[in-house]
């Protein structure tokens, strides 16, 4: 297969950018597309996908028999063989298809720039799910995607599969009872909320735990001749003090904040200051 420019298209420019320009230096260098047995060229184990949909695959396989591969796939060089960087739908094809070789562009790009383009690949040709999203990024940006990998496993499986979508993964990553979350992502799933029935499910279950707490105990107001008697008691020790009861029967309680501002408050009430 020749090394055209022309070969590339535009939408590979598209699907590189913004690498595409170190491409185009590539293929005016002489680092061109080349042509490469399948047998020399490896998967990239920290490719994002991790799940091929099958029919899909089936689909683009019959196609690349009639057509031949459109587009090359993108690897870097390494040693005698080659590693995918983008294009590894297209070689999986190519395999089912029964090619033997397959039309490659080598790029010399850092683990940074693999990582990226792997990534921009597959959001581009065929969506992410969830998990695979979340596991890909790794910028303050996406701190929700990530915390998505903090769920249980069964409803990780959930949205691996599709039965749950990101954004009910995102809401249900918001609370903290695992065994809480489960039930919400079965709801979900047998119900079949949205994210937004899902979410006031979430905040009808907060109010309700809510409300069935006790009340809390207001302090019982003292007496006007015991909190004057409370204050005048702060004013001699100088410490925070309190009373508590009837005029007939109560404690007190006095605060010391060191070692020193209890011997001076033991001081004060023993006679000894």
């Amino acid at each position: 297969m020749a090394a055209q420019k022309t070969g590339l298209g535009r939408g590979l420019d598209a699907l590189l950018d913004p690498y595409s320009a170190s491409v185009e230096e590539q293929v005016k260098s002489g680092a061109g597309i080349l042509t490469v047995n399948v047998r020399d060229i490896d998967t990239n184990a920290l490719q994002p996908r991790k799940q091929f949909e099958e029919t899909s695959l089936n689909e683009l396989a019959e196609s690349i028999r009639v057509h031949g591969i459109v587009q090359p796939l993108i690897v870097k060089q390494k040693g005698s063989r080659y590693m995918i960087i983008a294009g590894e739908r297209r070689f999986r094809a190519a395999r089912l298809a029964g090619l033997s070789e397959v039309p490659v562009l080598v790029a010399d790009y850092d683990e940074a720039q693999i990582h990226e383009v792997s990534l921009i690949e597959n959001i581009q040709r065929e969506n992410l799910n969830p998990i695979e999203e979340a596991a890909a990024k790794s910028r303050p940006a996406i701190a929700n995607a990530l915390r998505l990998l903090q769920l249980p496993e069964s409803v990780i499986d959930l949205l691996k599969s599709g039965a749950l979508s990101a954004g009910h993964g995102r809401t249900l990553a918001g609370l903290t009872d695992n065994v809480q979350i489960e039930q919400l992502a079965k709801e979900c799933v047998e119900r079949e909320y949205s994210v937004r029935t899902l979410e006031e499910r979430i905040k009808a279950l907060s109010e309700k735990k809510k409300a069935a707490l006790p009340a809390k105990k207001e302090k019982p107001r003292l007496p006007a001749e015991l909190a004057s008697l409370e204050e005048s008691f702060r004013e001699s020790l100088g410490t925070k003090v309190s009373l508590a009861g009837t005029n007939t029967r109560g404690k007190i309680t006095i605060e010391y904040f060191s070692r020193e501002d209890l011997e001076r408050v033991f001081d004060k009430i023993s006679g000894r200051e």
